[in-house]
Order: C-alpha cells, then structure tokens, then sequence
C-alpha cells in the first residue's frame, strides 16, 4: 500500500494491518451493509503488475489460461496460471490501460509470479513491472451503478465490461447487485474516495472477499496454489480457459478434462456454523471418503447472521451423498448453498 494512501484511509478511521484495510470501526456493521446496501473499500491487498513491450500480447497469452486476442479497453477477462501439471499457480484479473496489459492478483504471490514469468520472457520484447502508484477501490451496492458513474464519470454496461475515462479504469464485477472495481492514481483516487464515501458506507477488505463467495469467484493464495485444475474452482464456468487458443502450460491437462473427461470434483458455494473462520487450504470430509479428505477450503468469510460463508473445491459424489464435514469426519457440517451460474457438465 502506497505510503500516502495508507494515511489518508487512516486518517478517515481505516484500521489497517500488513497494507490491508480490516475494518473502518464497526465491523459487524459493515458486513450488515454489504448484504443489502452500498459499500465501498480498498484493494491495496491485491497486488497489480503490468507487461508492456510489443511483445506484451503474444507473451502473455502464451502462458495463461483465457484468450488475450479477445481482451480491449472495453472488456476485462480472469485467467489461470498453471504449472505443466495444469495446476493454477495463481488467477489473475486482466485489463488493459494506457494500451498496456495489466493483471492483479493476491498480493502474497505477486513477487513468486512475477519471477516465474520472467523466466519465460527470453528474447520477448516484454518487461513485466509492478505498479504502486496505482489506487484500487471496490464499490457495490444496489445503487452502486449510479455512484460510480457520478463520481467517474463513466460506468460499464454488463459483468465483465470496462471503460476509462479521464485516467480512471473501471472494471464491472459479477454479483448479485452491481459491483465495480476503480483504478487511479493516487490524487484521482483520492477524489473518487472523497466523493464516493458521502453516500456509501466504507468497509474493511474481508468484505470484498464475502462479496467474490457470494459471486462464485474463486481465489488462489499461496496455501492453495498448486491445487486445482481451473475446472475444479469453476474457471471454465466464468469465462477464464479458452479450449480453442493456442498452447499455454498445462493446456494438454486442462483439455484433456474438458474434451475426454469429467471433473470428479467442483467448486461449490457453503455455510458452516464453526467455531473459527475456516482457513485456504482447511480439508473437508464426507463419509463416502472415508478418512481421505473429500474437499478444500477457497476462501471464507464471516457470514451477516452468523457463521461462516465459504467457497470450497469438493468431491462431486461426496456433495451428492449430502454429507459434508468441516475439518474432521465429525467437525461442523457444511450447507450447500446455490452458485450464481452454471457449472459445465
């Protein structure tokens, strides 16, 4: 989080630890206001690099999962950086600005993923940087359309779309009520914070990650990288692997799965009444597995009427069996709660 930023958020109540946002002051109250009201909230906790060069396209597009042919100033795409096991390092968000290609992602695997890229980049006219000096803010909320476009001038039609304008990017999010991501130097961020904060309710970041469980979108952090395939946290439903560009690491396993076989497992949305928030990486058991774990932990969060709200990667016959185990075969049971779209298959 860029020095001046982190005092200006302080300066207007944020509490924050390791440059993220935990709350402005009340924290139940803001995770109230995310289920039904406007919120807004920083990013800082997402990390953003872009590669710029000639070769910026072509380089990237080698490597990750969706199809940078298809990516311009008005779209914005998720993809997966897999291992040659086709084993997601990483899920990035990508966009362009100022004609170069940018992604974000968790900020605690930005130094390990932007090494590895490098070492692919030989002879490309290609320099990945990150970026700093670039604000993120997140909005959502019922009325949120209207704020954004108030106070940015600008606001893109449709989940997945983007628009700049006057040297501010915006991104339009999936999600039960519109949901818009802001990118601008830090002077223009402060404005929009100024201006967007008279009439919405500032929230610390977890809130965020409530509003991608509640969204179906999933996350890599390092205790889950190298874990799922893109197919099993969904990728393939919401539009992060394309299955006819050219080669990518691990795209002989990803097609495999998608043209000869069948996930075994799937992403699934859950609520669990536990004692502690569940972490990345936490098992999840079912009787139909015996004492082999039957699931992991995506990301959880707390939920607005108590307990915990969640995605996991699971078994798809242990989901059907109805039987789900948070921790141990005998830890709190899970609920199976409905994605907001369609899974293949």
């Amino acid at each position: 989080m860029h020095t001046e930023w982190k005092s200006f958020l302080a300066a207007r109540g944020a509490a924050i630890a390791d440059d993220r946002v935990l709350h402005f002051g009340d924290p139940a109250a803001e995770l109230a206001a995310a289920a039904e009201g406007d919120v807004l909230t920083d990013l800082s906790f997402l990390a953003l690099v872009c590669a710029r060069g000639p070769d910026a396209l072509s380089f990237l597009n080698a490597q990750l999962s969706n199809d940078l042919l298809r990516l311009d100033d008005t779209r914005h795409q998720l993809g997966a950086y897999c291992t040659a096991q086709g084993r997601m390092l990483a899920i990035l968000r990508l966009f362009r600005r100022e004609g170069n290609y940018c992604f974000q992602l968790p900020g605690a695997l930005r130094e390990a993923i932007v090494k590895r890229l490098r070492m692919y980049v030989l002879r490309a006219k290609v320099t990945l940087e990150p970026i700093d000096d670039l604000v993120r803010l997140g909005v959502a909320g019922p009325t949120s359309a209207e704020r954004v476009a108030a106070a940015a001038g600008v606001v893109p039609e449709g989940d997945g779309a983007a628009a700049t304008r006057a040297n501010i990017t915006v991104l339009r999010l999936a999600g039960p009520h519109p949901r818009f991501e802001l990118i601008a130097p830090g002077p223009e961020a402060r404005l929009l914070w100024v201006e967007l904060s008279r009439d919405i309710r500032p929230v610390g970041a977890g809130i965020w990650d409530w509003l991608d469980i509640r969204a179906g979108i999933p996350t890599v952090l390092p205790q889950t990288s190298e874990a799922f395939v893109p197919q099993m946290a969904n990728l393939d439903a919401i539009g992060g692997v394309s299955f006819d560009k050219g080669c990518y690491p691990g795209q002989e396993i990803v097609a495999r799965m998608h043209y000869r076989g069948r996930a075994k497992q799937r992403m699934y949305r859950a609520h669990v009444d536990a004692a502690a928030l569940p972490q990345p990486g936490d098992s999840i058991y079912a009787p139909n597995m015996r004492a082999q774990a039957a699931g992991t932990v995506v990301i959880a969060h707390a939920a607005p009427r108590g307990g915990f709200d969640l995605l996991a990667v699971m078994q798809i016959t242990s989901v059907d069996a109805g039987e789900l185990h948070l921790g141990s075969e005998t830890g709190p049971k899970l609920e199976i709660k409905t994605l907001p779209y369609e899974v293949p298959g």
